[in-house]
């Protein structure tokens, strides 16, 4: 992007690669995983002390992993050594697990795709990747960010994680989330807090953090991440990578303990659309563990991908029609982005659709999931909990079913507002989030365009919108702001249109110059 401030990258040239060309160099054996392992654990050593994106590695399993494809046999093996050498570790070195190292002869009865398909499109071939640490992965330390929970090491992967070790990914670190993925900036009294790469005194957006700060840094190609309140969207618009919030189902179900949940959803994050868009590959298909996952799509999302045209059909709200405040910083580069799309023959109108009860509606699913899932955990771990996750329970246990009752319908009128809307338009495009990122002391901002905010989501509330019409939703990188930092474009898709929605990001992010290279943690003096 031409606005991009200036920053370095010191890390191995493997790194510096795209996913998509590192899965092609690995499809015709120009390339070996080892070779990558290495290079993301070099990168790690030598940039995560500045970021904190990834502090539980378990380079060692993926290592063990990777002997256990190429031998055949590593079933045996891993079960046999579970859980002998895994332990928490708050300093950041290798979680050194045998459990979970296997080649997942199980997971494939329960999905549509087998492993070592080269052919198939989410095929990763051994790319390293993170995953959030709100997910179990067999054998590695697990804490949620709760103090509670930070000796947890669960036994067996959770259904997602199993499904992409199937298709060849190498899981080398878990990375950084506030408490239970509370909040918009990623802290927690485990781990403690992210840095965001592009100025470490900043916050890295939340609550995929730690995976938005991984990718920026080029310690791993593709990064798993989660979304509620725009906890893949926000941190890749503060991170300057792609994230993208898909339908619920698409990518499986939610964590194992929620799985009919269709508010917190799993999703990928990249450094480019194209590379979201193969993971996303990675992620899909019909898993019989998971209730409410889709069968994978006849086209795949990279096919979908390379037929984008920048001649797109676009509605944008600056302020979603006055729901939610954004600062003129923000709004400026927008503005200057839409402005380049409509020279390569986008039509850019200035449109939103209703919204009734849509701040209410967001609030009540939310506070129900909250308590259904946090809330259930025994008082040994909740008597840990930060004041916000605490009171986010309370409301949802305080509801009154009539309430209840009606947030639900409420969400059917937003849908059926949102998709009437959508059939004139490719996307609706709007801000990620209204602010740039604030100290990373700061759990959260009180104040937008000098005006109070009266608690620590409302200055989320561009994400609301997604989650609660269960639409597809994506950011990624629009330019920079006038302090360097770097600034999210937020593409809402139609109803189950992930690949309409990758296949807009993309001629986007090709009109827009990206996609952002990783860069070296800046430090201001």
């Amino acid at each position: 992007m031409k606005d991009m401030p200036k920053r370095g990258f010191s890390g191995p040239g493997l790194c510096r690669l795209e996913a998509h060309e590192v899965v092609a160099l690995l499809r015709a054996g120009d390339l070996d995983a080892a070779e990558l392992l290495e290079a993301s654990r070099r990168r790690v050593d030598a940039v995560d002390a500045a970021v904190n994106a990834m502090p539980m590695r378990c380079f060692d399993r993926a290592a063990r992993q990777l002997a256990a494809w190429r031998g055949g046999d590593g079933d045996a093996d891993a079960n046999a050594n579970a859980n002998t050498d895994a332990g928490t570790n708050n300093t950041g070195n290798d979680a050194n697990a045998g459990a979970g190292v296997r080649t997942n002869a199980n997971t494939n009865a329960n999905t549509d795709i087998a492993p070592g398909e080269r052919d198939a499109p989410g095929w990763l071939g051994g790319l390293p990747i993170g995953i959030k640490d709100l997910n179990n992965v067999a054998g590695v330390p697990t804490t949620f960010g709760t103090y509670g929970l930070r000796a947890h090491v669960p036994a067996r992967s959770e259904p997602l994680v199993e499904l992409l070790e199937s298709r060849g990914a190498l899981i080398v670190g878990k990375t950084n989330t506030p408490e239970f993925g509370a909040g918009g900036n990623t802290f927690n009294a485990v781990y403690g807090a992210t840095r965001n790469p592009w100025h470490t005194a900043r916050n890295a957006g939340g609550s995929s953090g730690g995976a938005a700060a991984s990718l920026a840094t080029g310690q791993v190609w593709l990064s798993h991440g989660s979304d509620l309140a725009g906890s893949l969207r926000t941190p890749a618009a503060y991170c300057g990578v792609v994230g993208l919030r898909p339908s619920p189902g698409r990518a499986g179900g939610g964590p194992a303990d929620l799985l009919f949940n269709i508010d917190g959803v799993q999703g990928p994050m990249a450094r480019s659309v194209t590379d979201c868009a193969l993971f996303l590959d990675a992620m899909a298909g019909f898993d019989r563990r998971a209730p409410i996952s889709l069968p994978r799509p006849r086209e795949s999302f990279q096919e979908a991908v390379a037929r984008a045209t920048p001649k797109l059909r676009i509605a944008y709200s600056p302020t979603l029609d006055g729901f939610a405040p954004v600062e003129a910083s923000i709004e400026r580069v927008l503005r200057a982005a839409l402005t380049r799309l409509e020279a390569e023959g986008a039509r850019v109108e200035e449109a939103c659709p209703k919204l009734p009860d849509l701040d209410q509606t967001y609030r009540v699913l939310r506070a129900m999931l909250w308590a259904a899932g946090p809330g259930k955990a025994p008082a040994s771990v909740q008597r840990h909990y930060k004041s916000t996750l605490r009171d986010n329970i309370e409301f949802g246990r305080a509801l009154d079913i009539d309430e209840v009752y009606r947030m639900q319908r409420a969400r059917s009128r937003l849908y059926e507002h949102a998709q009437t809307f959508l059939r004139d338009y490719d996307v609706l495009a709007c801000p990620t989030v209204g602010l740039p990122p604030g100290p990373v002391e700061e759990e959260f901002p009180t104040v937008i365009n000098n005006s109070p905010l009266s608690d620590y989501i409302e200055w989320l509330r561009f994400s609301f919108l997604a989650t609660a019409a269960g639409l597809p939703a994506l950011s990624l990188p629009a330019g920079f702001d006038q302090h360097g930092m770097p600034v999210g474009l937020q593409l809402i898709g139609q109803p189950r249109g992930e690949a309409g929605l990758l296949a807009a990001a993309r001629a986007v992010e090709i009109t827009l110059g990206g996609p952002l290279p990783p860069i070296d943690p800046w430090t201001p003096a």
